[in-house]
């Protein structure tokens, strides 16, 4: 991967934050999640609307999930803040904007964004450059994920409580470790105080995947691995749940794209909702 590639957000987090924004705009109220900063960070092209990868109707279930899964975590940290929660971690942050939009609740907590150096640095830098600047309890924190004591020694230096319960959110990153790294990932996150909880989003082998969103899933593979980032790991609900309590977890549950579509988008007469065996989600507790 060149110097290039990795000084700045690689595509699929760029796209990410697009669609984020494309929910507000184009989608009727009301909004699952409401996010335009993340537009103001990437700066896309004025026809950014006008990419493939940003069509409407073609990529609403794409978009519906991409909110669902912030939308519930958010409402988690939310929930547990008010339960004395103090800390919280984001692996692979990319251009996530919980700290920009929700100050309330992130000023409370010691938030730590965990990323690859380069695309850190270029947040570090934007966020800067947009007057949000870094506060003292965001922390950012540049590791290689496929190390996997690396983010733990990270978080370490960077004023990291390791006696105070946490949750852990990893969202699009699953897909790019290995089986080993996701593996060891998870058991170093079980390790953490009792009373933690990690939230992780796992992508289905495509052939699980509703016919209709199959095509835009391999698209998205092989953007994926166009850009020097391929998507290495799929997993089951089984799987994925096995694998975090081998790892050590206590309390494991699958959070499926029908339970996401029942709290957030039930009864809008747009039909929009998140594709079913695409990409779900893990809770696991220690």
């Amino acid at each position: 991967m060149s110097d290039a590639q990795t000084a700045e957000p690689d595509s699929t987090a760029v796209r990410v934050a697009l669609w984020r924004a494309l929910h507000v705009q184009v989608d009727a109220p009301p909004h699952v999640l409401a996010d335009e900063i993340g537009l103001r960070l990437a700066a896309p092209d004025k026809d950014w609307q006008r990419r493939p990868d940003m069509h409407p109707q073609g990529t609403s279930q794409f978009r519906a999930s991409i909110v669902a899964r912030a939308r519930f975590i958010e409402d988690l940290v939310v929930e547990q803040v008010g339960h004395g929660l103090s800390q919280y971690v984001i692996l692979g942050a990319g251009l996530d904007t919980f700290a920009q939009r929700r100050p309330d609740i992130a000023s409370r907590l010691r938030l730590f964004e965990v990323d690859r150096p380069g695309p850190q640095e270029w947040k570090r830098r934007r966020l800067i450059e947009l007057g949000f600047g870094i506060p003292d309890w965001l922390r950012l924190v540049p590791v290689d994920f496929e190390d996997a004591w690396s983010w733990r020694e990270g978080l370490a230096g960077a004023g990291f409580d390791t006696t105070k319960p946490t949750i852990v959110a990893s969202t699009g990153v699953s897909m790019y470790l290995t089986k080993e790294a996701n593996a060891a990932t998870l058991r170093q996150i079980a390790a953490l105080a009792p009373g933690s909880t990690l939230v992780m989003s796992f992508l289905l082998p495509f052939e699980m995947a509703d016919p209709e969103v199959r095509p835009g899933l391999q698209g998205a593979e092989r953007g994926a691995r166009a850009s020097g980032t391929p998507f290495i790991s799929f997993f089951t609900p089984d799987q994925m749940l096995a694998l975090a309590r081998e790892a050590g977890f206590k309390d494991v549950q699958h959070v499926s794209a029908a339970m996401l579509t029942q709290r957030y988008f039930a009864g809008r007469p747009d039909g929009l909702r998140p594709p079913n065996n695409a990409e779900e989600l893990l809770v696991a507790k220690t």
